[in-house]
């Protein structure tokens, strides 16, 4: 197979919540594929900071959960700056408490920023993409789309609708040229799994738990976004990729 199926030079790419963690890591491997890559946080600063880290990186500061804003921000930098070929919905956040006293506004804003930021960046990049005919829309799900562990209820719903959500984005845009897929980690030394990390009890556990026997990194991510970007997956569509050292596939 010809690596050029995975070249992603020319072609531009918008990663939302990419100042850190996960996002950030996309957003170096789309690079070194080949890809220009625009940052997107609501951190001005932070952003600034993280795209003198991949060399020739652009930024474009807005809030994912704003439905206006995000409209008016993609729109801008279509029409100013260029297409957008590539688009990577990781913004998300992470609130763990039992479910009988989960707050009622805690679960608003994990709807918010884990399923409303990905119909409302996914529809305003959609629309330029549709007149052109291809684009790449890549959400990120989680484990947690298809298993449940205590404490985190509210947060399993949103990542179970970000995968539907993903299914019906291709069933919706693929007959438009439009690929949409979703990539589904298992547990990363993220920022926001800096509590669980910090536990050995936890780790402990996840270890016993998953086949690969440890936590996953961040850069083990970047492959299956940059096929899920580029052309090897061409008739790859509304599929839930998971990238998780086998845990869902054991007991």
């Amino acid at each position: 197979m010809s690596s050029n199926l995975f070249d992603l030079s020319g072609r531009r790419a918008l990663v939302t919540g990419s100042s850190q963690g996960i996002g950030f890591a996309l957003a170096k491997g789309l690079a070194q594929a080949g890809a220009s890559v625009v940052l997107n946080g609501r951190d001005a600063a932070k952003l600034g900071a993280a795209a003198t880290q991949i060399p020739g990186a652009e930024t474009l500061a807005f809030d994912a959960t704003d439905h206006d804003a995000v409209r008016s921000a993609i729109d801008h930098f279509e029409l100013s700056r260029g297409p957008l070929d590539i688009v990577v919905n990781n913004a998300g956040m992470q609130f763990r408490t039992p479910l009988e006293d989960f707050p009622a506004d805690a679960f608003e804003r994990l709807l918010q920023t884990n399923v409303a930021s990905v119909f409302h960046v996914g529809q305003a990049v959609a629309r330029h993409m549709i007149r052109r005919g291809r684009g790449k829309i890549i959400n990120i799900a989680s484990v947690q789309t298809a298993l449940a562990r205590p404490g985190i209820a509210p947060y399993t719903a949103t990542k179970g609708a970000v995968g539907n959500l993903t299914k019906g984005m291709a069933t919706d845009w693929a007959r438009f040229g439009l690929q949409c897929n979703a990539i589904a980690p298992g547990y990363f030394d993220t920022p926001l799994n800096a509590a669980l990390v910090a536990d050995p009890a936890f780790t402990t556990w996840l270890e016993k738990r998953t086949p690969a026997g440890r936590w996953g990194k961040v850069e083990e991510l970047v492959g299956a976004c940059v096929f899920l970007a580029s052309d090897a997956s061409s008739f790859v569509n509304g599929q839930v990729l998971y990238v998780d050292g086998g845990i869902t596939a054991s007991i």
